[in-house]
């Protein structure tokens, strides 16, 4: 009889102890990569402009190449980006969600095409309200270990419908923010292009004018 009458409260205190070890490993278990994609793009729907500092690494792989450069960048709803350049000082891409424009003052040139011909925008493009993660791309997390990420997620993104402008692209991801702070594209060529994204602030106002440039006069005009 004393054995039954403690049954009972042995059955709870197991019960306890497989839950206490339990939960832990539920509450830490990492999430897939459809689960970031979302959190990612929760954030970047409930953002009407985007603002922060970049530098952009891009790596030419036939020339053996490595090119730095540093400014701020912004974009805005419906599909509108600035880049204004520190280094090379002068720079300027700009986008008004329909055409895009590069300006490098050191060769007098602009090139002037459409949105969906540019590596810019089409990247970027669940940051600026057009584009769907989940939608629009095949998705995996990589190991963020070798990537020596201490609190985020590495998110690789395979574009399901081939595009000429890049290969896939790859995220670094803030665990607490969902906010992407790097983006490395790579090409069917196997150039890197690699913007890192710091001091963000969002839906802060941003003048129109922001996305509209006229290149001095004398200017090249290209048309890819």
């Amino acid at each position: 009889m004393p054995r039954l009458r403690f049954a009972p409260l042995l059955v709870m205190l197991l019960a306890t102890v497989v839950c206490t070890l339990w939960w832990p490993v539920v509450a830490q278990a990492e999430p897939t990569a459809l689960e970031v994609a979302r959190r990612i793009q929760r954030f970047y729907d409930g953002t009407k402009t985007y603002q922060a500092k970049f530098k952009q690494t891009y790596r030419i792989k036939v020339q053996n190449v490595k090119k730095v450069s540093t400014g701020r960048v912004t974009f805005a709803k419906p599909g509108k980006i600035s880049f204004r350049y520190d280094k090379p000082k002068g720079n300027r891409v700009v986008s008004d969600g329909k055409s895009i424009k590069i300006y490098q003052p050191g060769n007098q040139q602009m090139v002037r095409t459409k949105v969906r011909q540019s590596q810019y925008p089409a990247v970027l493009a669940f940051m600026m309200g057009r584009g769907k993660l989940v939608r629009d791309f095949k998705l995996r997390l990589l190991n963020a270990a070798p990537m020596k990420v201490a609190k985020g997620y590495v998110l690789e993104g395979v574009p399901k419908d081939a595009t000429p402008a890049y290969r896939k692209l790859v995220m670094l991801v803030d665990s607490r923010t969902a906010q992407v702070v790097r983006v490395l594209v790579l090409d069917a060529q196997g150039n890197r292009n690699r913007f890192d994204f710091s001091e963000a602030t969002v839906n802060k106002p941003v003048p129109a004018k922001e996305f509209r440039f006229t290149p001095p006069r004398g200017t090249t005009i290209l048309k890819p």
